[in-house]
């Protein structure tokens, strides 16, 4: 991995030299566009309205306008700006972990000792453990003034980007308003459909299926000559006319909770969730591009 940023966690006396990296990366297939008609490459260029030419990166600076007035900022301006040349990760408070709503989670990074010495480092890591408590921090990177939350997983503090306040929206439906009653009945039958799946949480046993069939399509694709029958490599689609059916709640948990018991066996599964194979043929996956056996993203690898 490569530093991105250098700088130092301080709060109170104590200061922490760190290196910060992404903790995430993407794995996606990379696509880009083609004309239809010839497979030709589409392009986009920025040109200049003024005088009509292409325009290198490093000859284009930033502005704002503000409908009457246009103010061009070059790249020194915006690093004379006292809060893009601070280097230090403030600590503004220390709170219970709890408290922190997951939905105000932005990126993600690793901090890593940027000193001989770790004690100061270890000693903070440990102090965050120890009190079960999340440090809220304010630092600038990137051209901008940053939230976030410094925490520990495993033996490394990891800083998480926090979006402010102000870009958190807040739900409010209609349809809400109206309180269903909600017999014991089914809120039992709903527990026992929870406790049925429950499972210690295993992120490496899901995959991103999307992925997983784009590059069955890729090679495919490539293996029969660029030419190739999505249903050939896919299977037919299964029928949705059962599935789209409204069902009662307490049917739909009570074939839920059978489902289950069973394995998964009464929706054309087997035990693991693999789709069952039709006669003479092999398990269908389902298409990308809409198909009704393809699933979201995040399904278990190998289900």
């Amino acid at each position: 991995m490569r530093a991105i940023w250098k700088g130092a966690v301080a709060f109170g006396l104590v200061n922490v030299p760190v290196k910060v990296y992404s903790a995430t990366e993407d794995h996606d297939v990379a696509l880009h566009q083609v004309h239809d008609k010839d497979g030709g490459r589409i392009r986009y260029q920025r040109r200049c309205e003024v005088c009509g030419k292409v325009v290198d990166y490093a000859n284009i600076d930033k502005a704002y306008d503000d409908g009457e007035h246009t103010v061009i900022l070059t790249a020194e301006d915006l690093e004379s700006l006292p809060a893009e040349k601070s280097r230090e990760i403030e600590v503004v408070e220390f709170i219970p972990s709890e408290q922190l709503d997951p939905i105000m989670l932005d990126r993600s990074y690793y901090l890593e000792p940027d000193s001989s010495s770790t004690k100061a480092y270890t000693l903070l890591r440990r102090t965050l453990e120890k009190t079960d408590r999340t440090a809220i921090v304010k630092f600038a990177l990137r051209q901008k003034t940053r939230l976030g939350a410094l925490r520990v997983r495993g033996d490394v503090l990891m800083l998480q980007t926090l979006l402010w306040a102000d870009e958190v929206r807040e739900a409010s439906f209609p349809s809400l308003e109206e309180k269903p009653r909600i017999s014991a009945k089914e809120l039992e039958m709903s527990a026992a459909l929870v406790d049925s799946f429950s499972e210690d949480f295993a992120p490496e046993e899901f995959e991103d299926d999307y992925q997983v069939q784009l590059r069955q399509l890729l090679e495919a694709k490539i293996a029969q000559g660029d030419a190739i029958d999505t249903e050939a490599t896919f299977g037919e689609p299964a029928n949705e006319e059962e599935g789209a059916k409204v069902l009662d709640l307490m049917e739909a948990l009570r074939r839920s909770v059978e489902r289950t018991k069973s394995g998964g066996k009464n929706d054309g599964k087997d035990a693991k969730g693999k789709a069952a194979a039709p006669e003479g043929g092999k398990p269908r996956t389902g298409a990308p591009g809409g198909r009704s056996t393809a699933r979201a993203a995040g399904k278990k690898k190998g289900a």
